[in-house]
């Protein structure tokens, strides 16, 4: 009896937008279930895993290749909460080179050691970058390597534009053999005119939210702790939030593309809601008023 084929999940997400967060308590939740769970951790700054690492930072891919010409992917992976593995591609140096490059050289070195399968794992969960979809933070989409496409939005604008350009990237190499997006993790959800901002994009690129997650004390505490939220709060309400995206995600099978919004259509959406949030505000001031 061969090996299992590990599912390969990619999380973007604009920088600042909570994506490490989400993800790391992710990774915990299936971890914490019983899973065998790497997090891939994408992003130059190499944070992605320090909250699954008690806040310890672990040296990436590219910071060893630039001290050994030969480096073992085994040095690369490190362990931390419940077993959980832990990678990071890591960038260049500031000013030199493409920031994408880790991804690329650090995929290839896990896969030509065949650290995948000599792990046995069940999930490999990519933390990527998404305010641009450039050839490196592509890698997941176009080569194929996740099966399936995440993206953590808030009601932000520039966060709905970062999601709607990731889309776009996933439909033109979506007739290549690329990932297909699963739908949108939306985040910072503490008011329903926010909710229902990500529930008209979502309806309109014909996708579908995953979860909402809202805004919490609870995070910033686990956080200063060096902890995901699962570790630090493992009965507050956001952990069962968190449990509950990550089953969701694990059974999650249907992905499809996407139908981003041209330029000009998103400005158009952008500013009709810029309307109805001044109309709501409006009324929010007479009720005040009268009362």
């Amino acid at each position: 009896m061969g090996k299992k084929t590990a599912k390969q999940i990619a999380i973007y997400g604009k920088g600042g937008i909570g994506k490490s967060t989400t993800t790391s308590n992710i990774s915990a939740a299936l971890v914490e279930a019983g899973y065998k769970v790497m997090q891939f951790g994408c992003d130059p700054k190499a944070d992605s895993t320090n909250t699954l690492r008690g806040g310890e930072y672990i040296p990436s891919v590219l910071d060893l290749l630039r001290e050994n010409a030969r480096v073992d992917a085994h040095d690369a992976v490190f362990q931390g909460f419940k077993g959980v593995y832990c990678v990071e591609a890591g960038g260049p140096q500031p000013g030199v080179g493409c920031a994408g490059r880790g991804i690329i050289t650090a995929v290839e070195l896990l896969k030509q050691q065949n650290i995948f399968e000599e792990l046995d794992l069940d999930y490999v969960i990519y933390d990527v970058l998404g305010d641009v979809v450039c050839g490196g933070f592509a890698v997941p989409v176009r080569e194929g390597i996740a099966e399936h496409v995440f993206t953590i939005s808030s009601a932000d604008f520039m966060a709905i534009y970062a999601a709607n350009n990731l889309f776009r990237g996933i439909k033109t190499y979506s007739s290549k053999g690329g990932a297909l997006l699963g739908g949108v993790i939306a985040n910072s959800i503490n008011s329903d005119f926010h909710r229902h901002i990500v529930d008209d994009f979502v309806e309109r690129t014909q996708t579908q939210v995953v979860e909402y997650i809202p805004r919490s004390l609870t995070v910033t505490q686990a956080e200063l702790q060096g902890k995901t939220t699962i570790e630090a709060a493992p009965n507050s309400e956001q952990a069962a939030i968190y449990r509950r995206l990550a089953n969701k995600i694990a059974d999650h099978t249907e992905s499809k593309v996407p139908s981003p919004l041209d330029a000009k259509e998103l400005r158009e959406w952008s500013s009709s809601w810029a309307d109805q949030l001044i109309e709501i505000e409006r009324k929010t001031q007479y009720v005040a008023v009268d009362a």
